[in-house]
């Protein structure tokens, strides 16, 4: 039978860490970390997890403000207010909430954003800093990930590690980290004939694909580590990737939806924002 990894509650002692290195430094600079979030329209979904990123940074003693947009703003008026966040010397990190409407280009408006203030680790400088181990900022997720792996009484060297997804912001990071731990790692996507030869040598199994009941106990060896990245939604809902009930009969460790990865990934946009406002105000 598998051990919970709590995502709750490691996300909390994350947070208080990074609430007692803002007390710090308020105290010795007289400054806090300023957290941006650009919203465009209103996805029930994005608002939510807007709301939890300004109530956690709130929490952990950092100014934080939202903008929130009409739909039927233009691509140049988003880009705009990027330009101008990006300028000024009060914010310290930004993000723009995704999805957003359809006649705006995603990445184009991730590009706009300053690497420097950019806490989701979304830019793409940022995501190559991960594929050749220069210093940038972590996406936020695969950050998360790995924090998760790294607190369990593992040792993450040599072991065969399965990332099922490919995303920028996903399967590709947390590989490429788990490449940086000395795993051996074995990508999979959409074109991947059979997963399970490739999953039941794996001593840990990380999916991001967002397909209901993707990973199987069928797939799983005894004692495999399995994290699900996964948010899927059925009859209202969060699911993950993995079939949670059957699996957790032969992992030793398994994360679940909700409650696992989703809070580990606001845990460490705040560890991202702290970075930033380290970086920018000259804060060793």
């Amino acid at each position: 039978m598998a051990e919970i990894i709590d995502g709750k509650q490691l996300s909390k002692q994350i947070r208080h860490n990074v609430g007692e290195r803002v007390a710090e430094i308020k105290e010795s600079y007289g400054k806090v970390p300023h957290l941006v979030v650009v919203i465009v329209g209103d996805n029930p979904a994005s608002l939510s997890y807007v709301k939890r990123k300004k109530r956690d940074s709130e929490r952990a003693g950092m100014k934080s403000t939202i903008i929130h947009k009409e739909a039927s703003i233009s691509e140049e008026e988003l880009l705009e207010i990027v330009r101008e966040l990006n300028e000024d010397p009060d914010v310290h990190g930004l993000l723009v909430q995704l999805p957003l409407p359809s006649h705006m280009d995603s990445d184009k408006v991730i590009e706009t954003i300053r690497k420097e203030k950019d806490v989701d680790g979304f830019h793409p400088l940022n995501i190559a800093a991960v594929h050749t181990g220069a210093k940038g900022i972590l996406p936020a997720t695969p950050k998360g990930v790995l924090s998760m792996l790294k607190g369990l009484d593992v040792d993450l060297v040599g072991k065969e590690a399965f990332v099922i997804g490919t995303s920028n912001i996903a399967g590709k990071p947390i590989g490429m980290l788990l490449l940086e731990e000395k795993c051996t790692v074995t990508y999979a996507h959409s074109k991947t004939r059979d997963l399970k030869p490739h999953a039941r040598h794996a001593d840990i199994i990380v999916s991001a694909a967002g397909v209901v009941n993707l990973v199987t106990a069928d797939m799983v060896k005894e004692g495999c580590i399995v994290i699900d990245v996964g948010i899927n939604r059925v009859e209202g809902k969060l699911v993950g990737d993995v079939d949670f009930e059957g699996v957790k009969e032969k992992a030793s460790y398994i994360t679940p939806v909700p409650g696992g990865v989703g809070p580990m990934t606001i845990a460490s946009l705040l560890e991202n924002t702290l970075e930033c406002f380290e970086h920018l105000e000259g804060i060793e």
